[in-house]
């Protein structure tokens, strides 16, 4: 006997039984799961109870919309990174827009052509898992990162990060929508990776670190703990260092001067010089530069 092999779910949202009735048959011809919902409120109830590996979503329904239906499912935790493909008859440039900004990451004209579906779902289901792969390798090295548009809306985020949010305090989309409004300031005035910013005292004593765009232009980011704890033990790990020469090292990064690191970590200057030395030795590098930049290499990796 062989185990059985778990089939993708897909969530199919439309109000036209005739259209529920053939893409079901399609996915079932496919190998897939289909799970059916015929307005918004109910597709969002069913993928509250069973996390489905991908949406395929109506754009035009009554009471609420296939815009909004996907702007409510990205709110949800458990479903930000369930990719959504958008079904529809309207075909205007506009309207690609409004799905692809409602969290969609492909758009589907009607009539809907079972196997140019079919492949499209394949397609968007290995690079769910491609991505979910990579989600889950951050968070266990324990990075906080997650990723949003440039606006600042929240995209997908590793455990650590919603965990260090949830911290906070406060009601979760309230706090997404002040972290949005830093977000969009910030990237007006184009940080560099490894620029880090200070949060509003209103999401505890949190940092972010800039690391750069992903491959699809989403900008990504790590949620610090004002202390540093978790960037200095990065560095320890990954560069091989004891756990006070990674603190040093980590705000010689930020430019902090030998004498405000003692200050800050409760040494002297000269102690400051010494764990700097073994630093440099291990490194292979000559100077407080040369350290910086491998550093930020290192805190800016994904």
């Amino acid at each position: 006997m062989t185990p059985s092999v778990r089939k993708d779910v897909i969530l199919v949202v439309d109000d036209s039984p005739d259209s529920l009735g053939m893409i079901h048959h399609a996915l079932d011809q496919a190998g897939l799961t289909a799970l059916v919902a015929l307005e918004g409120e109910q597709a969002l109830g069913i993928a509250e109870k069973m996390v489905p590996d991908l949406v395929l979503m109506d754009a035009v329904m009554p009471n609420m919309d296939g815009f909004e239906t996907c702007r409510r499912l990205k709110r949800h935790p458990e479903l930000a990174a369930v990719p959504v493909i958008f079904m529809t008859g309207l075909t205007d440039a506009e309207d690609v827009v409004r799905g692809l900004e409602a969290g969609g990451v492909d758009y589907v004209t009607k009539p809907v052509r079972p196997d140019e579906l079919i492949a499209r779902i394949r397609v968007h289901l290995h690079n769910a898992r491609m991505t979910q792969g990579a989600h889950t390798a951050l968070d266990r090295l324990g990075q906080a990162s997650f990723s949003t548009d440039r606006q600042g809306h929240w995209r997908w985020a590793t455990p650590r990060a919603e965990h260090l949010l949830a911290e906070a305090g406060g009601q979760r989309d309230e706090r997404l929508a002040q972290l949005a409004a830093h977000i969009r300031r910030w990237l007006a005035r184009r940080p560099e990776p490894g620029d880090q910013s200070a949060l509003d005292s209103d999401h505890g004593e949190l940092r972010l670190r800039y690391l750069g765009d992903t491959g699809s232009g989403e900008p990504l980011f790590r949620l610090l703990q004002r202390d540093g704890e978790e960037e200095s033990e990065l560095l320890r790990q990954q560069l091989r260092l004891t756990r006070r020469e990674s603190q040093v090292l980590l705000w010689i990064a930020q430019g902090k001067t030998n004498r405000e690191i003692g200050q800050i970590l409760s040494l002297s200057p000269r102690t400051v010089n010494k764990h700097l030395e073994q630093v440099f030795r291990k490194l292979g590098v000559e100077n407080r530069t040369a350290a910086a930049a491998m550093a930020l290499r290192c805190l800016t990796r994904t």
